[in-house]
């Protein structure tokens, strides 16, 4: 039997009610469970469909089959219920010798588990590792009247083909892990089993608190006040050994002196005492923890997950605040926070308890109430994601309020965002910018890539509002919650009671990318027929202080509806007539609200203490008041970036033909099999990995003395500008060859070349294992592009301005590979030196779709080589003709990277010392 050696030795996975199976390779002491899984867990009728027909010897076969040693072609996965460790559903395929590439798969799942999704889970498990030996074709053999067989081929969201027989069928799968309905089904897939393990957790119907204690101050006592007092509608039954009652309440001494099983159990233990407590809860039937312990060990971590896993119950935590449901149905208030959550429909998410307690505390005086609050804490289990999937459903949630300071699987978590952005703002803090130093100046692509760099281009891509503090998260929210959004342009207008903070405001939309444009003259007019004598109305509009609040008003509606702006913001200073907060006090009520009004209206009052406020508008509306200007127009600016976002067409992976992955991949086995630790790659090899991806490299000739680099320069002189030949002194690890004058023009005349050569050996010695020689390049736009796998975000693309002042330049951008049209679309128009690219003062435009085609073969090369742990290619000469890489460096470093959408829990590493 051979594996995928991508796969796990297990992976631990949700089926479709919210139920933990281990999937794993099966070995030879599997054998009796296999036999007795065909034998006795299945009915004749479903034996009668396996096998087509019964037979006693059928089962023991199979088990000896499934059981044999390991083979090329052939994989064999099962699925275990964890906590006892029964075999309840296997999966197998092998190879057909006469037809390379094809495989034929088999099936079985224990009666008892039927229509809970395990031949789903396992046939997903065994494409990932079948696609890994090269399988790419599926074949399973069905009886007509296996509808069940039929259903699971139908939703996978695989290509497949039937073809019928008389009473049989025989479906062929086409293996694409990369095809986007495989994808979409199995996130569709994924995210029911998520829903489905949440409802315990978010929606419980009985609470355990075990840990109580009578001492007041004390966690376990405050949280039992909390519980009580917020009005949990279930049954809350506090676990103490050594009191009879708590706060009126009675307690029990253990799990099993409960009159129920709790859904939901909050712990409150010592951290020695945590890893137990789960095992109780677990074998008692719980199905969610929350855990508030902090402190504890690797060991006694990884005994709660397994606990947790063994029992299909999901966490949250350890070292977490706790959680707050304000759904009326439930109205659980399990977090030690000061505020008591009010309920909304803000969904929020935190790992820092600190940061939990300031954004509820905000959001409560604010006046925006939360749907559900989970402090993350360690995040052992449940994240962000699982989150984001449960928001998308629950009909409660506006809005998204992340504070994530990891991401488990990034590329999945971007997946879930971007589905879920479109349906309502997500908005995260950006923390840890400071971390954000230069990674090691191995190549311009990697001095590129900090980690605030990665973590961005997630965010772009995701959609996700990402902010530089609670402050501006809270204030973007406010925004986001009570307007309507802007469009694409940005453009604002500016009306004050008084010129001086209208210009202010002007300069803070401009600061943060907005544009103040002048009115039309026909609405500048109909303005001056509103406003008192003496308004200025070019924008910034002036009303004067003696603008009564009715005249204000028709103003701001007029501007909100002329089609001229796409924002309002109305900026009050305080008067001899009266402050700025009574002036839009005045003015609120008369303020048409959302409903009828398509553009936002935000406002900026000098006098105003809280940093952001709501002010009820008519229809029941709200209007945010900010205290700064600088405040209302970060906020604008994040929402306009928003519209822009969802203006964006949802695109696909960019296609690249003519690719040829498996090529490569042999190319890097073979270098890593020589070098295992990895390295550089000399010339030849970089050029023979970039052909196999398409990827537009100059002429070159590798030489290794003196003679074969005066034969290459006069080959190559012909096609060189000028009759020149550049020649490029190599070594291994080399950086920045040009600043180390490893880089010579030469005219390709016999003596000068030979020359050149001489001072290299003379200069470079020893280390010198030979010269590139390459024809001279026609002049044109210099750009760089890269690639640096990030271990935890996986391949970023960098793109920017290329050549020897890259770094100096600085201006670059990012995304996470694989690349859609839109990323790539983005990346181009996206830098400093964009207007290069299109012609700039006469120069000729650049021939962009070969530099779109560029980027989304890099990004491809990227996405299937986990083993590329670094390229570059600069500079690019650009022109209207095409792109050229006049230079390229590759890294290599032996690495596998498991698959981000391959559906399985989160794995802690195994304890040293143990039991598995």
């Amino acid at each position: 039997m051979v594996t995928s050696p991508e796969l796990p030795r297990s992976a631990e996975a949700l089926l479709a009610d919210g139920t933990v199976v281990t999937i794993r390779p099966l070995v030879r002491g599997d054998h009796d469970a296999i036999a007795d899984l065909h034998a006795r867990r299945m009915s004749p009728d479903n034996q009668r469909l396996r096998f087509f027909g019964i037979s006693r010897r059928a089962p023991e076969l199979t088990a000896d089959r499934l059981c044999a040693p390991p083979r090329p072609g052939f994989v064999a996965l099962g699925a275990f219920e964890p906590a006892a460790g029964q075999l309840i559903g296997v999966v197998e395929c092998e190879a057909e010798p006469e037809n390379p590439g094809r495989a034929e798969l088999a099936v079985a799942v224990a009666d008892d588990w039927h229509h809970r999704g395990v031949a789903t889970l396992l046939i997903e498990h065994l494409v990932h590792a079948a696609r890994a030996q090269d399988i790419r074709v599926l074949v399973a053999d069905a009886l007509a009247d296996n509808r069940a067989m039929h259903r699971v081929f139908t939703d996978l969201g695989l290509a497949t083909q039937r073809h019928w027989a008389d009473a049989q069928v025989r479906i062929e799968a086409v293996l694409d892990e990369t095809a986007t309905p495989y994808l979409d089904a199995v996130e569709a897939r994924g995210s029911r089993a998520d829903i489905a393990s949440l409802r315990p957790l978010l929606r419980p119907r009985s609470v355990a608190l075990i840990g109580v204690s009578r001492r007041t101050g004390t966690v376990g006592h405050s949280l039992l006040l909390k519980i009580r007092n917020g009005g949990f509608t279930g049954s809350l039954w506090p676990v103490n050994p050594h009191a009879g009652q708590i706060e009126g309440l009675l307690c029990f001494p253990d799990l099993d002196a409960l009159p129920g099983v709790p859904d939901l159990a909050v712990l409150a233990v010592p951290a020695n005492g945590v890893a137990v407590t789960a095992e109780e809860c677990g074998r008692r039937g719980v199905r969610a923890l929350v855990v508030l312990t902090s402190g504890l060990s690797r060991i006694q971590s990884t005994r709660l997950v397994r606990a947790c896993r063994r029992h299909s119950m999901r966490l949250v935590g350890p070292n977490c605040l706790g959680l707050a449901v304000t759904d009326p149905a439930v109205s659980l208030d399990a977090e030690f926070g000061r505020a008591t959550p009010k309920a909304g429909g803000a969904g929020v998410a935190v790992q820092s308890g600190g940061v939990g307690i300031a954004l509820m505390e905000q959001l409560d005086t604010l006046g925006i109430g939360i749907s559900d609050f989970v402090s993350l804490g360690d995040k052992y289990d449940v994240s962000g994601n699982d989150l984001l999937q449960w928001w998308e459903q629950d009909g409660r949630t506006r809005l998204a309020l992340l504070h994530l300071e990891s991401f488990g699987s990034p590329r999945a978590f971007s997946r879930t965002a971007r589905r879920v952005a479109r349906l309502m703002p997500i908005l995260t803090v950006d923390a840890g910018r400071s971390v954000a130093g230069r990674r090691g100046a191995a190549s311009h692509t990697a001095a590129a890539a900090t980690p605030t760099v990665t973590r961005q281009a997630l965010f772009t891509q995701a959609g996700i509002t990402a902010t530089h503090s609670i402050a501006e998260l809270v204030e973007t929210a406010a925004l986001l919650d009570s307007q309507p959004l802007p469009g694409i342009t940005g453009t604002v207008a500016v009306v004050s009671n008084a010129g001086g903070i209208g210009v202010l405001a002007a300069d803070a939309c401009v600061d943060h990318g907005l544009t103040v444009p002048e009115l039309p003259a026909p609405l500048a007019l109909r303005l001056a027929d509103l406003l008192p004598e003496g308004a200025a109305t070019a924008n910034p509009v002036d009303s004067t202080a003696a603008a009564p609040a009715e005249t204000l008003v028709a103003a701001v509606d007029l501007l909100a509806e002329s089609g001229a702006v796409e924002a309002v913001l109305l900026c009050l200073a305080p008067t001899a007539l009266g402050t700025a907060q009574t002036t839009l006090e005045a003015l609120a009520p008369l303020l048409a609200g959302p409903g009828r009004r398509t553009r936002p209206v935000a406002a900026v009052l000098l006098d105003q203490r809280e940093p952001v406020r709501f002010l009820d508008c008519a229809d029941g509306a709200r209007i945010p008041a900010f205290a700064e200007a600088q405040s209302a127009a970060r906020a604008l600016t994040q929402a306009v970036r928003r519209s822009r976002w969802l203006a964006q067409p949802l695109s696909a992976e960019r296609e690249t033909p003519d690719c040829r992955p498996t090529e490569a991949a042999a190319l890097v086995e073979q270098y890593l099999a020589q070098h295992p630790d990895g390295g550089w790659p000399a010339p030849p090899l970089v050029a023979r990995l970039l052909a196999c991806y398409g990827l537009p490299l100059a002429d070159a000739i590798w030489c290794d003395d003196e003679e074969s680099v005066v034969q290459a320069a006069s080959v190559l002189a012909r096609t060189g500008e000028g009759g020149e030949v550049v020649l490029k002194a190599h070594w291994p690890g080399q950086i920045h060859k040009s600043d180390l004058g490893a880089v010579r023009i030469t005219s390709a005349v016999g003596e000068q070349v030979r020359a050149v050569h001489r001072d290299f050996v003379a200069r470079f010695g020893e280390k010198l294992d030979g010269v590139l020689v390459q024809p001279r390049q026609p002049a044109g736009v210099e750009l760089l592009a890269g690639v640096v796998q990030d271990p935890v975000f996986g391949p970023l693309v960098v793109f920017g301005a290329g050549g020897t002042t890259a770094d100096l330049l600085d201006d670059r951008t990012a995304r996470l590979a694989p690349l859609t049209d839109a990323d790539i679309g983005a990346m181009v128009t996206s830098l400093r030196t964009t207007p290069l690219l299109f012609g700039y003062r006469g120069s000729p435009p650049v021939d962009l779709a070969r530099v779109e085609d560029l980027l989304a073969r890099l990004g491809r090369m990227a996405a299937d080589l986990p083993q590329l742990a670094e390229a570059d290619l600069n500079p690019l000469i650009c022109g209207p003709h095409g792109v050229v890489c006049v230079d390229a460096r590759v890294r290599l470093e032996p690495r596998r990277t498991p698959d981000p959408y391959l559906r399985r829990l989160r794995r802690l590493p195994d304890t040293p010392g143990e039991p598995a």
